[in-house]
């Protein structure tokens, strides 16, 4: 499994979605394009749309993909700086835009809402940024004749994408706009987890173990806060259960090589 440098015309594809968002926000489509997505939304479950949004949070998607440390942990490191890169540029975007959400702007009657009401700190859609960022990263941290395989990465990134339209928290500008910049952050994100010498992704080295330590703590969140919405409950119980799995089979397997 080797890292597959993106190819130039790789690193212009997030333009697309980049100047689709300016369109979208410049072309005065706002509000149209974020009922129409709004409206149509509510044809399929709440829990579906925020169990989606569910995997565009930080807490979330660090905790279902967590069993790659035992089956894959560069991949999982790659995954890793990508979200934390995501997250650089989400807190210094956000609050330097400080745009309005669409709860600040239309009435609560126009549109369907789930959870609680945001009102700025719109752009660019966070959770988008987070599934875009982690599914990239782990796309170009495999060789090119595994890349096929991690498609659906990218349909599942956008799903997350057009739910926080859906929970009625973001415009789809947002999300275009969050899609773009999490692509770039997830090429840059995989470049860095190539760095990272195989020796030293051995179970029993500290970086492994550092990370292991981050899932332990994670744990305590999932179980006590509430995520996006009360929906998401049985999805963090869950989440949580998985982690500690992967944490049994960790300890297990470093006990194992202690005994050698």
């Amino acid at each position: 499994m080797g890292y597959q440098r993106p190819s130039l015309l790789q690193y212009c594809v997030p333009i697309l979605p980049l100047a689709l968002g300016l369109f979208i926000y410049f072309g005065g489509m706002q509000s149209s394009s974020f009922l129409f997505i709004n409206q149509l939304a509510q044809n399929v479950p709440d829990r579906i749309w925020t169990g989606l949004t569910f995997l565009g949070n930080g807490w979330g998607t660090f905790a279902l993909a967590f069993p790659l440390l035992l089956l894959a942990p560069r991949l999982l490191s790659a995954g890793i700086f990508s979200a934390l890169l995501g997250g650089i540029v989400i807190a210094i975007l956000k609050p330097l835009m400080n745009l309005p959400r669409p709860a600040s702007i239309l009435t609560s009657g126009d549109f369907h809402q789930i959870g609680e009401a945001l009102l700025y700190n719109s752009m660019p859609s966070g959770h988008t940024l987070t599934a875009f960022a982690v599914a990239s990263g782990l796309y170009f941290a495999v060789g090119m004749n595994k890349q096929k395989s991690l498609l659906s990465l990218f349909v599942l990134a956008g799903l997350v994408g057009l739910s926080r339209s859906a929970v009625g928290a973001h415009w789809l500008s947002d999300e275009f706009v969050a899609a773009a910049i999490g692509l770039w952050c997830g090429m840059l994100g995989s470049l860095l987890a190539s760095f990272i010498p195989d020796d030293q992704l051995a179970l029993d080295k500290w970086w492994p173990r550092f990370v292991a330590l981050c899932g332990l703590l994670t744990i305590y969140p999932l179980l006590t806060q509430t995520m996006d919405s009360d929906l998401n409950q049985p999805l963090q119980y869950a989440s949580a259960l998985l982690i500690t799995l992967t944490l049994a089979l960790f300890v297990q397997t470093q006990h194992t090589k202690s005994s050698h």
